[in-house]
């Protein structure tokens, strides 16, 4: 099973694939950085040997994954909280940052629906 950057690749999938497991390298990455390797990107994971590894593994330093990606996020988001601008509130109140509508959606960022208790009706 080859590791990188401290992710396990499944050994059943495709290398072109099983790169995305990697956090910072999606579909369009991976094939940059096979064709700069020269790696077959068909080949499975499992089926690669150790100087074909390297080479992956050398690509792939070469660009901001995993950890350091990550923090960096991180890093922006607490920023933008710190300087007070609009998505720094919107990440504060939890509410969704980048224009989507929330008078009927946006569960996703503002949790469960919150019940509203109604007035008894009289008459």
């Amino acid at each position: 099973m080859a590791r990188i950057k401290g992710v396990e690749l499944p050994n059943e999938k495709r290398i072109e694939i099983a790169l995305t497991y990697i956090y910072g390298i999606g579909r369009n990455l991976a094939n940059k950085i096979l064709k700069e390797a020269n790696v077959d990107k068909d080949k499975k994971a499992g089926e690669l040997d150790s100087d074909e590894i390297v080479r992956i593994r050398h690509e792939v330093n070469k660009y901001l994954t995993e950890g350091d990606l990550r923090r960096e996020v991180t890093m922006n988001i607490k920023r933008k909280m710190e300087i007070n601008c609009y998505q720094g509130v919107r990440h504060k109140k939890g509410l969704p940052v980048r224009g989507q509508r929330t008078n009927r959606n946006a569960r996703t960022r503002k949790g469960r629906g919150k019940v509203v208790a109604n007035k008894k009706k009289t008459g």
